[in-house]
């Protein structure tokens, strides 16, 4: 047998991949992992008992803005990592954008608040316990995400890792929400991100050990 009739004997049972096949498994795995992920915050941590009034103010869209446009960031660039296909990853500087535009109403909120009030504002009331927080709930969205890689075949392991713990984290922040009574943007842009980073550190650690095929 020479080695085109071996090649064409290998592809002659191949079926083509449905065209959204890679979307639709990374959303099942997230779907399952951001369930656990909700079910945790309403048994440990509950919804806040405001959620419906917080839902009409300022502060609470401020933060699911962030984390959901981080989130669909970090999904686009995982499902570009899941392929076994060459990528620049400076071509995905815009996942840096909420992080900017967080960054520039943080600073307008603190030209507006007398400078005594930062430190308050920087801090909040649970700065101690939110990025733990935000990493522990976004274990279940990563988790879902690795048995979505199960299926698919990432080459760069430590960035896929790392962009599935970004994602988790962004998803698991933005389920946070539904606890959370914080308001000031500077207090999101710091301990939000260091939770969706802490989050992002751990994909990358686990990444070379876990999503090897």
């Amino acid at each position: 047998m020479n080695f085109d009739t071996l090649i064409d004997s290998l592809a002659s049972d191949l079926k083509p991949v449905p065209r959204h096949a890679v979307g639709r498994r990374l959303l099942l795995g997230m779907a399952g992992g951001g369930a656990v992920t909700l079910l945790l915050i309403s048994i440990i941590l509950g919804v806040r008992s405001d959620l419906g009034l917080a839902m009409r103010g300022f502060a609470f869209w401020m933060k699911w803005a962030y984390t959901i446009s981080l989130g669909i960031g970090a999904v686009a660039l995982v499902a570009r990592l899941a392929r076994p296909e060459p990528i620049r990853l400076i071509g995905f500087w815009p996942v840096t954008i909420p992080f900017a535009l967080l960054a520039a109403l943080a600073v307008t909120e603190l030209a507006h608040v007398p400078s005594s009030d930062w430190f308050a504002m920087w801090l909040g009331a649970s700065w101690k316990k939110c990025p733990w927080l935000v990493l522990m709930l976004s274990a279940p969205i990563f988790a879902g995400l690795l048995w979505s890689f199960r299926r698919l075949a990432p080459t760069r392991l430590r960035v896929a890792g790392a962009a599935a713990g970004l994602s988790a984290g962004a998803w698991a922040a933005t389920l946070y929400c539904l606890h959370c009574p914080e308001v000031s943007a500077l207090f999101v842009l710091t301990w939000y991100t260091l939770g969706i980073l802490l989050a992002a550190g751990a994909g990358a650690w686990i990444g070379p050990r876990l999503l090897r095929w």
